[in-house]
């Protein structure tokens, strides 16, 4: 096991996850901070509120793209299931 730091809404959390994933999990922060640093305000928010938009709005992009190709939609299923399972790590670091 291994931890790694991201930075979410200027705020660091630190996540435990396998050894070797570290980059793949800043990846994916950096795409959680990139959501919300497109809504303006949102930063200022708490961080259930931050994360809560950012899961919202990357669930949107994962539904629209799983409508508009659904031959892709089994292997964003599977990435939807590691957003959650990053997103429990995320609260469970957080408290």
């Amino acid at each position: 096991m291994s931890n790694v730091t991201i930075d979410i809404a200027g705020r660091k959390f630190t996540v435990a996850c396998g050894e070797g994933e570290e980059p793949h999990i800043k990846k994916l922060g950096a795409i959680i901070d990139g959501k919300i640093n497109e809504m303006p305000g949102l930063a200022s928010q708490s961080e259930a509120r931050c994360l809560l938009y950012a899961a919202l709005l990357l669930a949107d992009e994962n539904f629209e793209l799983s409508r508009s190709q659904p031959d892709l939609a089994t292997p964003l299923e599977a990435l939807a299931d590691k957003l959650e399972h990053v997103a429990a790590r995320l609260e469970a670091n957080a408290g």
